[in-house]
């Protein structure tokens, strides 16, 4: 069932169009990222759809929501990079957020310690937030954002200022939210994405360039692909493999050749007996599917 109605949203600055007549929706009860490179307009969009930005164009539109009611108690934020009164405990500041809206005296700290204890921190609860660590400031920010039990939780780029233990503690709690309410997420990192959205909005030059489910995705995009891993950068490897009649397309990353090909079967008999042939340093040969990064490259025209 659909939670918000996205509607040719533009948005300009100074004359130049950043969002340029965007289209989509959300369903209740999913976790949807919103990918794209830096400079998008990830952030905008989120402005946008949390009453922060008025749009220049189109309409946001929320399914329970009355003509003319404040969309912001419907809405948890958190911003790419939030400030907390680090004086504060982590108790304190979320009783604080949840006075700010609206709750009572008891009702705040209630829902503060039900919080704490659902995004993992409630033995630091007395614990001043300057000293929490970076994982647990981001926790303490999704709390934050739920304080008020919104519809939907927005989170701009929320784990890519952390370190990998904290990103994982964060994208963990971020799989399990998805049971409390719907999670609309940006992020550049498209493995994140991957591993715990329900959907993918692609956002390229200020415009959805591609959206669904992976599945869906690697259904419309999928083209077969072999990975070769040599010793050392493959690059100096890379035409070999580039001008072979099965080759559709190729890309190098450090010691690794993602060739996509037009045939499966006879590509891996024909790349075995060549990297034989020339008696090449290889590591590691793996068949595989398409990455959500193969996807997006191959949509973006790259």
């Amino acid at each position: 069932m659909s939670l918000i109605q996205i509607n040719h949203l533009k948005k300009s600055f100074r004359g130049t169009e950043v969002i340029k007549g965007i289209d989509f929706q959300l369903d209740k009860g999913k976790c949807i990222a919103l990918l794209g490179p830096n400079g998008a307009g990830k952030t905008t969009t989120l402005r946008m759809l949390s009453g922060l930005m008025e749009p220049t164009d189109g309409t946001i539109i929320f399914t329970d929501a009355k003509k003319g009611e404040d969309i912001r108690e419907l809405i948890g934020y958190l911003p790419q990079f939030p400030v907390f009164y680090e004086w504060m405990s982590g108790l304190e500041f979320l009783s604080y957020a949840g006075r700010l809206a609206g709750l009572g005296r008891k009702e705040a700290k209630d829902r503060s310690l039900e919080l704490l204890k659902l995004v993992g921190i409630l033995e630091a609860k007395n614990r001043r937030v300057a000293k929490y660590s970076g994982g647990m400031k981001q926790r303490l920010g999704i709390a934050q954002a739920l304080i008020h039990r919104p519809q939907l939780i927005m989170l701009d780029e929320p784990v890519s200022a952390l370190d990998p233990i904290g990103r994982r503690e964060v994208l963990d709690m971020l799989e399990g939210l998805k049971k409390e309410t719907t999670i609309l997420f940006s992020t550049h990192i498209l493995n994140d994405a991957e591993e715990i959205c329900d959907e993918i909005l692609f956002l390229h030059n200020g415009k959805i360039v591609e959206s669904g489910s992976m599945a869906e995705l690697r259904e419309r995009h999928q083209q077969p692909k072999i990975d070769l891993f040599f010793t050392g950068k493959s690059g100096e490897y890379a035409e070999i493999f580039s001008n072979h009649k099965l080759t559709y397309s190729i890309s190098v990353e450090g010691n690794r050749i993602s060739v996509f090909v037009t045939n499966i079967v006879l590509a891996r008999q024909a790349f075995l007996r060549l990297i034989a042939e020339q008696n090449l340093p290889l590591e590691r040969f793996e068949v595989s599917s398409m990455t959500l990064e193969d996807v997006f490259m191959k949509v973006v025209g790259k």
